[in-house]
């Protein structure tokens, strides 16, 4: 599904990613850990082509897309709920569903009935504007967007964060059923350790720009979250 190797990224002078290797299992949920500040969001966007890489492949399903443009990577089955969810505070919910419409390889302007079936709240907000909504809201509706370019691979950067509990917990249920009922990959970025060690297959954790550890979700040690993850 996606595999990188050797990749390198710099800002400026800084070398912020070292000959870093990912290969993520298809279907499953796979979840990029570490502290604050070593890389995670920087890798993201390094897949996504919002970020240069320097040097080394990011293969997409047997394609190498570093050095596909951003905006084809979405057609590409790409869907990307960036950090901090980005959504248009002025446009409606609808509005901003039928945005990531544009990037859906069969160029469907019909909004997904499974998107309202995920997120039934979106369906009676329609007409109301993204800025208007609570911040669990408007991270449902960012994953909604993300979802209707028909993802066969779903990114995203910490869809948790300022969630009130009850919003993570819903969240939580709908990334595990993506991958086990749908079969979408997912590569997410999470610091909740709950929810990680429930939804997640498999985590890697990075370290000051390098891979430290990775395996199945049941190795995650206390060892290494003390090493890795405690603050």
């Amino acid at each position: 599904m996606l595999k990188i190797e050797n990749l390198n990224h710099y800002y400026a002078q800084s070398h912020t990613l070292w000959d870093f290797d990912l290969e993520l299992e298809t279907g499953k949920c796979n979840c990029l850990m570490g502290r604050n500040g070593v890389g995670k969001t920087t890798l993201l966007n390094c897949i996504m082509g919002l970020q240069p890489i320097r040097s080394g492949s990011i293969n997409y399903r047997e394609v190498d897309i570093s050095k596909v443009n951003a905006e084809k990577r979405a057609s590409l089955g790409i869907g990307y709920v960036p950090q901090g969810r980005q959504i248009f505070p002025l446009l409606t919910v609808r509005e901003n569903l039928q945005i990531g419409l544009s990037a859906r390889a069969d160029r469907s302007n019909k909004i997904p009935d499974f998107i309202f079936e995920l997120f039934p709240v979106l369906a009676d907000m329609l007409d109301r504007r993204g800025g208007d909504l609570s911040g669990g809201q408007q991270q449902q509706l960012a994953i909604g967007r993300a979802l209707g370019v028909d993802p066969k691979l779903l990114i995203l950067d910490e869809p948790t964060e300022g969630i009130q509990p009850n919003i993570v917990q819903e969240i939580g249920n709908i990334i595990e059923q993506l991958s086990l009922d749908l079969g979408v990959t997912v590569l997410l970025v999470e610091q909740k350790l709950p929810i990680v060690r429930r939804i997640a297959n498999n985590f890697v954790i990075l370290d000051r720009g390098r891979k430290a550890a990775q395996g199945p979700i049941t190795e995650l040690s206390d060892d290494l979250i003390r090493k890795y993850l405690t603050v």
